[in-house]
């Protein structure tokens, strides 16, 4: 497997351009589709957050690998390739692996250490698997990934140290509206953001809550979760008229357009009277659903995805974020090393393969020259035979697995089929590639 990940996200691209380019509906479905269907790509995996998308893949050629991955991108989010080209990263082979295990862990995140980002890694996961566009090697790590992400959060105090950012947004809008408990709230949109912001707004003392989505059989399930007495629903084309209504909106629907406009906000403003504390709104969605503009309203706080990058200079403990590095370099080793390890065992097996019939051709031999042999030393023959073919292979096999496991140990795997001369095809069969090609998809794999 060479792993390859072409992507942008917070940290290098502007939440402007994140917001143009972000994948929306039936797109990363089809982007899924496009990137598996190249002849470079082998299987493919595609993370799409808020504030990061990266495409991974298993490919067979490096730069074309990116300059296709590249085109994919900036082909279905619209973005020119030339701009999206500069704000693009590409990470490859271990510097891949221990890009997406830093994303597990939440070392890559815009609140460092936040936990929600494995919950995303496991929907993209499913979501590969389902669209048959993930094979083993992704599927292997991905759920090395998930299992790194976990030892980091169990292992050090980084998930302490680290908030969602439902929870860092709703500390900027308390340092700018006044605390949230008994703030009467709206919530806009009932997806897996938006269902976590209203159990956070719950958790910290909102007993009237509002919850608008487009389809109102999910917001009514998400009001029978936090119960009748704290949440309602609420129709979607009402939410400006109930704007002048609530001291809090969090709004993360997924909508391609503007949800909340700045002449809505002002006209509830005007009604709030000027003696009232501000209408605070927090935008967690990308592309935005508030217009930027409510910046500039008298009476109104937005807190959105850009200014909480911007707020969040301050980061967690020193001490829990370099134990969390090392946990992921030590984890970017063992994996590297098994993998390099599994690349070898078909060229070990075929080699066994081959003894085994070389032994087994030898004693058909001898019975055709010796019928007359009898079978305790018959037995005793094809015991020893098999017994120095064993131990005449066991060193080397030993050793080159032992070698494989360092950097550039292919190389071993290499001179064991050049020394035996192991038919390739033979090799191939074992590991499931066909001679000259890289490995196939497969529909399966545990989630």
């Amino acid at each position: 497997m060479s792993l390859l990940v072409v992507g942008l996200s917070h940290r290098t691209a502007p939440v402007g351009v994140l917001e143009r380019a972000a994948l929306t509906g039936d797109v990363p479905t089809r982007l899924l589709h496009d990137a598996a269907a190249t002849t470079t790509v082998a299987e493919a995996a595609l993370v799409n957050t808020c504030n990061r998308i990266e495409l991974y893949a298993d490919v067979d050629k490096f730069h074309a690998g990116v300059a296709e991955l590249s085109l994919l991108l900036a082909h279905h989010s619209g973005v020119d390739l030339e701009e999206l080209t500069s704000h693009l990263y590409v990470h490859y082979e271990d510097r891949a692996v221990h890009h997406i295990f830093s994303v597990a862990c939440g070392l890559d995140s815009m609140v460092v250490g936040e936990g929600q980002i494995l919950g995303q890694l496991r929907d993209a996961l499913a979501k590969a698997q389902d669209e048959h566009t993930a094979g083993r090697g992704l599927n292997e790590l991905f759920q090395q990934a998930l299992r790194v992400g976990k030892r980091a959060h169990s292992e050090t105090g980084i998930d302490k140290a680290g908030q969602s950012l439902v929870t860092f947004g709703l500390e900027q809008v308390a340092a700018g509206a006044g605390e949230i408990a008994g703030k009467r709230a709206l919530v806009v949109g009932a997806g897996s953001m938006s269902s976590l912001a209203a159990a956070t707004l719950v958790r910290a003392g909102v007993t009237d809550l509002l919850i608008a989505n487009r389809t109102p059989a999910r917001a009514e399930r998400l009001v029978e979760i936090l119960g009748p007495d704290v949440a309602r629903t609420l129709d979607l084309e009402k939410v400006p008229d109930a704007l002048a209504d609530v001291d809090l909106v969090i709004s993360c629907t997924g909508a391609s357009g503007v949800v909340i406009k700045a002449e809505d906000v002002a006209a509830a403003v005007a009604t709030r009277g000027p003696s009232a504390q501000p209408l605070a709104l927090l935008d967690l969605a990308m592309p935005r659903d508030v217009d930027h503009t409510v910046h500039e309203l008298d009476g109104a706080l937005l807190v959105d995805l850009e200014s909480l990058s911007h707020a969040h200079a301050a980061s967690p403990g020193a001490g829990d974020v370099d134990e969390v590095t090392r946990i992921v370099s030590d984890e970017v080793t063992a994996f590297g090393a098994a993998q390099r390890a599994a690349r070898i065992a078909p060229t070990v097996v075929a080699l066994r393969s081959m003894a085994s019939d070389v032994v087994a051709a030898e004693l058909g031999r001898l019975d055709s020259r010796l019928p007359d042999l009898d079978e305790r030393s018959r037995a005793e023959i094809t015991q020893t035979v098999r017994r120095v073919v064993d131990k005449l292979l066991h060193a080397p096999t030993v050793r080159v697995k032992q070698l494989a496991a360092e950097p550039g140990g292919a190389s071993y795997a290499e001179a064991l089929r050049e020394l035996f001369d192991l038919d390739p095809a033979a090799v191939h069969a074992v590991s499931g590639t066909p001679v000259g090609g890289a490995p196939q998809p497969s529909a399966g794999g545990t989630r």
